[in-house]
Parts: C-alpha cells; sequence; structure tokens
C-alpha cells in the first residue's frame, strides 16, 4: 500500500495542538498594520480554531 502525502498548502497553514485541535493565524495578519487600529491587531494576534466538518477535512490532508 502506498504512503500517504501530506497536502504541501496545508502544512504550511495548519497546526495541531497538543490535544488535537487545528489552528490557523487570521488572516490579515502580515502586514499594513499602520492602517489598522491597535484593537484590530491585537485581535488578530491570537490564532482561530477550526472545528466541525473543516477540521475532517484538514486532518485528512495532514494524514492524521
Amino acid at each position: 500500500m502506498p504512503k500517504n502525502k501530506t497536502h504541501s498548502g496545508a502544512k504550511k497553514r495548519f497546526r495541531v495542538t497538543g490535544t488535537g485541535k487545528i489552528r490557523h493565524e487570521r488572516t490579515r495578519k502580515v502586514h499594513k498594520f499602520a492602517e489598522r487600529s491597535r484593537r484590530q491587531v491585537r485581535r488578530l494576534s491570537n490564532d482561530g480554531e477550526i472545528t466541525g466538518a473543516d477540521a475532517r477535512n484538514v486532518k485528512k490532508m495532514l494524514g492524521l
């Protein structure tokens, strides 16, 4: 039986916590912070969590 390959796009965008949850970085967090309020920048600093059917699909892409 062939080995499963990890989806290269998914491995760059998602990470798995110790308890098995899938985390992702929030969008609009890379640059142009001068245009954003400090409140928005602080909100973007926290990683989001993926739940439900999306989490199942991401785990499949990551080979979990």
